[in-house]
């Protein structure tokens, strides 16, 4: 799907409607809880239940309980019941909701607003797991980290014009009328959108409901845990969450006590921030290729530190009046300081839309809302994390806000290497990524053979050194790879392979132990229902043809008969990593850009798989 075809889907009335519902969902949370933030701070203090600080945090606090409480119900009722007829309930209990708020801003009733502040969580902490487990349904697979992109770029955008929106409504002559009648057309508008929803069937509509929020916490927990990847992916989104929630708190304070802002400069800085983070989650598309490819995360993440250690640094501290927008951008400096915020945001967009989309496809269609609402539940915990972290950095250890912005670009990269040391498919598709956008281009031919779910065993020619990762980086699925005990060995290496679940291998006559563990280990992850990977030459090819199959393919499939899938690599012979001409690595490049073709043929039976067989399949690829 070309960057064409993603906005295509915004004339798809099975996305258009949902993506409408969802821009105007969150710009009416980010009008009424902006403009209550704003009435609260310029309301005299008699008028207030509380002092104004008070009110400010407690404001922010009854927004985000909701997420706690009732995300684990929210999951549950969203893959029991039909999606669209949920959204559908959603928007009215917005609509009646926002009906009593905008008597209570007429009436300038602050406990009112709270109270309606925590409710409007409430429905957020609901619409928030249909949204994302809708996605999967509504769209293909190579729509899928399209439509995520757009989405977030949406939620982004409207964060952003809700945040402006009321600052220019709050500033309007009988500026609470204008409020009130605001946040109620825009929740009609948002359920008028929602009935162009498509039907959306229950993906579990025989689940038992636990009403109790704390069970059902728990065991959205434990569902998002089984799957070692899917729990990384939203432990690292909620970080992102936190870095955004801590600069995005930070940037008023940034902008006025560092840089000597005004109003206007807070408003280019949340500007800048958030529209990057749209662009680069619009661009993940076009970097993804139309997959899922999380690839690219390990990029965000670098993105992330790399822009915020270059913002401290581009940092001119001044004391001066208050500047205007202008003013500001008439300084070189603060150029670069936008930049740099623009760049982090940016980062943060590609970093969080392959997760997004992985959560998707990864998780069990029964359970993708309730793994949805645990990503929310971690979320705002992580979000509350971030704002503690802030008081103490900032309060207790009186750091300044550039050496705050610091700390968190180190800590970023601490945090973002132990997801990768658990999940070191991140970067082992990392790798891949590099690679085919470097020195290959990977087209892939038939790759659809190769079985969804179970086991099987994938048999290739060898030709580089290079083969397993883009044949790893071609499967959706994760590959286990049977690998030389020598290369696997290297004292680098040998920790990303460990991680990677690589299995070593040896001829029976140098290491029987070796030989003997390696067959158990294949066993093992076959009957785990894992795809394995091997060369069933034994060695790199020395002139660029197929060498005979070893025999043991045929000790596997004795052992487990699963499908055997007949797999070529072409145009790699030639390359750095090949032996042409030379000991692969050790002559110079002959060429870049080089085109790879990575092909499968369907399954084989095991009753009907033997060496020569394979061998006559995989050449027969190879000689067209």
């Amino acid at each position: 799907m070309s960057d064409t075809r993603q906005f295509s889907l915004l004339g798809k009335r099975r996305f258009l409607p949902f993506f409408g519902t969802q821009f105007l969902g969150a710009f009416n949370d980010n009008v009424y809880k902006n403009c209550l933030m704003l009435m609260v701070v310029f309301a005299g203090a008699s008028v207030l239940p509380a002092s104004a600080d008070t009110m400010v945090n407690l404001a922010a606090g009854l927004f985000i309980l909701p997420f706690f409480l009732f995300s684990g119900t929210a999951g549950q009722i969203a893959d029991k019941y039909e999606k669209s007829e949920i959204i559908r309930k959603i928007k009215l209990v917005e609509i009646a909701i926002m009906a009593v708020a905008a008597f209570a801003i007429l009436t300038q009733s602050f406990t009112a607003m709270l109270v309606l502040l925590f409710l409007m969580g409430t429905q957020s902490a609901f619409f928030g797991p249909v949204k994302y487990a809708l996605l999967p349904q509504a769209l293909k697979d190579e729509e899928l980290v399209g439509g995520n992109a757009l989405v977030e770029m949406g939620t982004f955008v409207a964060i952003l014009a809700g945040t402006i929106g009321a600052g220019f409504l709050i500033e309007f002559p009988d500026a609470n009328q204008w409020i009130a009648g605001s946040v109620i057309v825009f929740s009609i508008l948002g359920y008028l959108c929602s009935r162009g929803i498509p039907k959306m069937p229950s993906t579990a509509p025989d689940l038992k409901l636990d009403w109790n929020p704390v069970t059902q916490t728990l065991r959205t927990l434990r569902y998002a845990k089984a799957d070692k990847a899917t729990f990384q992916s939203i432990l690292a989104i909620s970080w992102f969450w936190a870095l955004g929630a801590a600069y995005l708190t930070q940037l008023p304070n940034f902008a006025s006590d560092v840089l000597s802002g005004g109003p206007q400069v807070v408003t280019l800085m949340l500007a800048v921030f958030t529209i990057g983070i749209a662009l680069g989650s619009l661009i993940c598309e076009r970097l993804s290729g139309n997959i899922i490819e999380i690839g690219i995360v390990p990029l965000g993440s670098l993105g992330l530190s790399i822009f915020a250690i270059d913002l401290f640094f581009a940092i001119t501290p001044v004391t001066a009046p208050l500047m205007s927008a202008g003013e500001f951008l008439s300084h070189p400096s603060n150029i670069r300081v936008l930049f740099d915020l623009a760049m982090i945001g940016f980062s943060g967009g590609i970093f969080i839309v392959p997760l997004y989309a992985l959560i998707q496809q990864r998780a069990k269609p029964e359970q993708r809302a309730q793994i949805i609402a645990a990503n929310n539940v971690l979320n705002s915990l992580f979000m509350v994390g971030s704002a503690a972290a802030g008081i103490v950095m900032l309060g207790v250890l009186d750091l300044s806000i550039p050496t705050f912005f610091l700390t968190l670009a180190v800590v970023n990269l601490a945090v973002v290497a132990y997801v990768y040391s658990q999940v070191p498919e991140f970067v082992l598709r990392f790798v891949i990524w590099m690679l085919s956008h470097t020195m290959y281009r990977v087209t892939h031919k038939h790759l659809e053979n190769i079985p969804q779910e179970g086991a099987a065993v994938l048999v290739c020619n060898h030709v580089s050194y290079v083969d397993a990762l883009l044949i790893g980086g071609a499967v959706k699925r994760p590959v286990r790879f049977v690998m030389d005990k020598t290369i696997y060995s290297f004292p680098v290496l040998n920790r990303f392979f460990k991680l990677s679940k690589t299995i070593p291998i040896c001829p029976e006559h140098k290491d029987p132990e070796t030989f003997h563990q390696a067959f158990e280990k294949i066993s093992e992850e076959l009957r785990a229902g894992h795809l394995v990977c091997i060369f069933p030459e034994g060695k790199l090819s020395k002139d660029g043809r197929l060498g005979e199959f070893k025999k043991g393919i045929e000790k596997i499939l004795e052992n487990d008969p699963v499908p055997v899938v007949p797999m070529a690599l072409k145009g790699l012979w030639g390359s750095v990593f090949s032996h042409k001409d030379g000991q692969a690595l050790t002559t110079r490049p002959r060429r870049f850009w080089s085109k790879v073709e990575c092909i499968a043929e369907p399954p084989v039976p095991a009753q009907n798989s033997n060496a020569s067989l394979l061998e006559k399949k995989v050449s027969d690829m190879l000689a067209y």
